[in-house]
């Protein structure tokens, strides 16, 4: 029975959710919520440690291979998720297709196999359809391990640029030092930047590797170190990568979002060692440098640690930001019993602490631990954390004039369905390449201040679906604002209340235990509440007991075979 109700739930809601929207359905005051914080997960490529699983080695393999990104992306819709920072350049091999670089093994299980279709691209595309950034991840300084190196085949980076090359411990990586190597990481940008309508390009390992000291660079520092330290001739390669790429990736789109992931110490504290492993003097990272000198937009240091090795250097970055935001990376996956165990309460803590000191948002690392709701993070993310969509935050050092309103919104309904339709806005810089979020409230005029009436973002079309028997029994109003891609939101357009709109409904009778439903048919009745979700379902009969449920409106529908679903009326507790 219960593998049937749950067919039966499948099947309604997959039928019905065109029709649904979530609105507030109380004016009771909510915790501090920000409206904007970035969301963001890493979705890990490398040996498919995140996605894929599938190979892509005949056309069935590959629709099943996209089919898993998309029921990916799904899940971290659902809980809110706003950036998703996808591995692209992997291991000196990359996910789409390359002038520069073979593909990666990841796809087919073969070096330098195309997979028959673009990864990239279509992560892109399904991001957006679902409001969500997508951020190019390249890994910058490591190439391959020494074993790797005969399967990357005659466009690898060591037969097309032996020179850049160094042998490391076990790894091929390129030599900071070596005037051609930023070159060629910006080349690798610029094709990404041209080819895709990506919103960031994250870099990950901009620096020199672990053991930095035995890293064999003495001929590259007596031919160019002229005159400066060791240290400060390393810093200085990397802050030139930096700088190179950042450059090349403005020129050609201004709004792409230039991040990294230093290491999760900046540098020892007056009163907290960092114990030896930090940005600034172990691999030579200048990432504060970065912000301060307006070669990044964004920050993601990998803070996996907890307690003292947490929380006095989250705070160090946010001091030394410059502006930017800066999104402490989280090692979630030490919640799993096969790596430390931590109990959640670790991350719950950390996640408290990053939004009461201002910071602004995080990463998890990696996204499988979170989708696989390890420890239940996933869970209490939807439930507790992120009740609310949320918005980036807006880059105003790039450019700080949001685009026009939305001109001439107009709400209708047409063959049972509520519409709401409005002319495209123009921005300074992008012309129509905006997006829109929807708001609503029983209030009016519509606060777009809160999150909570933030019911869907970033929209590319200029429509909006929604349920108009909810909206009319509720008496919704609208808003709608336009965002340009740097993140500057625009004034509301805004819609009353269509009180025109005929509704008929049906109160049913309840001593707040019971609920009584007239006699019928159907095999299941189930509850939603205000915002069209299922609260409760149970066998049909005449008395349900809702005692459980808390006070709000709820409406109360039948579930039947093939997805069938009659509404029986309402109630108020």
């Amino acid at each position: 029975m219960k593998r049937l109700l749950s067919y039966y739930i499948y099947v309604y809601l997959s039928i019905t959710a065109l029709f649904s929207c979530a609105f507030p359905l109380s004016a009771q005051q909510f915790p501090p919520y920000p409206k904007y914080e970035v969301r963001a997960v890493w979705l890990t490529t490398l040996n498919g440690l995140d996605w894929p699983s599938a190979k892509a080695v005949n056309p069935e393999r590959r629709k099943e291979q996209q089919k898993e990104l998309c029921q990916l992306l799904d899940r971290l819709q659902a809980i809110r998720i706003n950036t998703v920072l996808l591995q692209t350049r992997v291991r000196g091999s990359v996910i789409y297709p390359s002038a520069i670089e073979p593909w990666d093994v990841s796809l087919t299980g073969i070096p330098g196999k195309d997979p028959g279709y673009d990864p990239l691209q279509f992560a892109i595309e399904e991001c957006h359809r679902r409001g969500m950034e997508l951020h190019a991840w390249v890994v910058t300084i490591p190439c391959f391990k020494i074993a790797a190196a005969k399967t990357m085949g005659n466009r690898s980076i060591l037969k097309t640029h032996p020179d850049l090359c160094k042998k490391h411990n076990d790894m091929w990586y390129l030599d900071p030092g070596m005037p051609g190597t930023a070159d060629y990481l910006a080349s690798l940008c610029r094709e990404i930047t041209e080819k895709y309508d990506i919103d960031g390009i994250h870099f990950d390992y901009i620096r020199y590797p672990e053991n930095a000291r035995q890293f064999v660079d003495n001929p590259t520092y007596r031919k160019y170190g002229k005159g400066q330290s060791r240290e400060e001739w390393r810093r200085n390669n990397i802050t030139r990568c930096v700088r190179r790429m950042y450059e090349t990736i403005k020129s050609i789109k201004p709004w792409v979002k230039v991040s990294s992931s230093p290491i999760g110490k900046f540098n020892d504290l007056s009163r907290y060692s960092s114990r030896g492993w930090n940005a600034f003097r172990t691999v030579y990272q200048d990432a504060q440098g970065w912000c301060r000198d307006g070669i990044h937009d964004m920050l993601f240091p990998m803070m996996y640690f907890q307690g003292d090795h947490f929380f006095p250097f989250a705070d160090d970055w946010n001091d030394n930001c410059w502006g930017r935001p800066v999104c402490p990376g989280l090692g979630i996956y030490f919640l799993h019993p096969r790596e430390k165990d931590w109990p959640l309460e670790v991350i719950e803590r950390q996640l408290h602490f990053i939004r009461s000191i201002g910071l602004k948002g995080e990463a998890y690392f990696r996204s499988r631990f979170l989708t696989d709701n390890v420890k239940g993070l996933y869970d209490y993310l939807d439930q507790q954390f992120y009740p609310f969509p949320a918005l980036t935050p807006p880059c105003t050092w790039l450019d700080s004039i949001a685009p026009n309103s939305p001109e001439n919104l107009i709400a209708f309904t047409s063959g049972g369905k509520g519409y709401l339709m409005w002319e495209a806005s123009r921005d300074n810089i992008c012309g129509t390449d905006v997006y829109y979020n929807v708001y609503a409230s029983r209030s009016y005029p519509v606060d777009i201040s809160r999150p909570e009436n933030l019911v869907a973002v970033k929209l590319r079309d200029t429509r909006y679906e929604y349920n108009p028997i909810f909206c009319a029994l509720n008496g919704i109003h609208f808003a709608v604002t336009a965002t340009d891609r740097f993140g500057n939101e625009s004034p509301a357009s805004t819609v009353p209340f269509q009180s025109g709109t005929e509704v008929t409904t049906h109160q049913l009778a309840h001593d707040r235990r019971s609920l009584n439903l007239p006699a019928g048919k159907a095999e299941f009745v189930m509850i939603t509440d205000g915002q069209g979700r299922a609260v409760l379902t149970a066998p049909y009969t005449t008395k349900i007991n809702i005692e459980k449920l808390p006070e709000g409106y709820y409406e109360v529908r039948t579930l039947e075979a093939k997805g069938i679903s009659r509404r029986i009326g309402c109630f108020f507790k």
